[in-house]
């Protein structure tokens, strides 16, 4: 195991929270709250979920989660698919609107990343190039569910 001093893991939670806000902001332009892009594209990818699914998924307590699926599909980005066996409960599935708006959310991310990337020296582009797979590892690890403070808690702080 490495150990990393408190102040490089200060820096690198500030500067991964820095490039999700930054992110998230790119939704906006699709009339999307970040939370509502979010839930889209796990729909998107992983649909059709359940509310539950999508509840532990994204780290949102339920009565979040309804207004949010609400008005996806208010807005005809989702649509919501009864169980035929427990009437009480339903998926969601995404439209073909909503997946074109999932798209472009996706394409406008993507550009605003290349773009900064492109402006980085060389070296430091392709240090973070390299780096992705450790990066992929530890968005693995903050997954809910996981335990990465090893203190018996789980699940997400939102």
């Amino acid at each position: 195991m490495v150990i990393v001093d408190a102040e490089a893991v200060i820096r690198l939670r500030q500067v991964i929270a820095r490039l999700a806000r930054r992110l998230n902001a790119s939704a906006t332009s699709e009339g999307l709250t970040p939370t509502q892009a979010s839930v889209l594209a796990l729909i998107a990818g992983r649909g059709p979920l359940t509310h539950s699914a999508l509840a532990e998924l994204e780290g949102l307590n339920p009565t979040m989660l309804s207004r949010v699926v609400g008005k996806l599909d208010d807005a005809g980005l989702i649509r919501r698919v009864p169980n035929p066996v427990d009437l009480r409960s339903a998926s969601v599935e995404i439209t073909r609107k909503g997946r074109s708006a999932n798209e472009r959310i996706k394409a406008q991310r993507a550009a605003v990343v290349s773009a900064c990337l492109q402006r980085l020296p060389a070296d430091q582009a392709a240090i973070l190039i390299d780096a992705l797979p450790a990066l992929e590892a530890l968005a693995a690890e903050l997954q809910p569910g996981r335990n990465p403070a090893g203190n018996g808690s789980s699940g997400s702080s939102r």
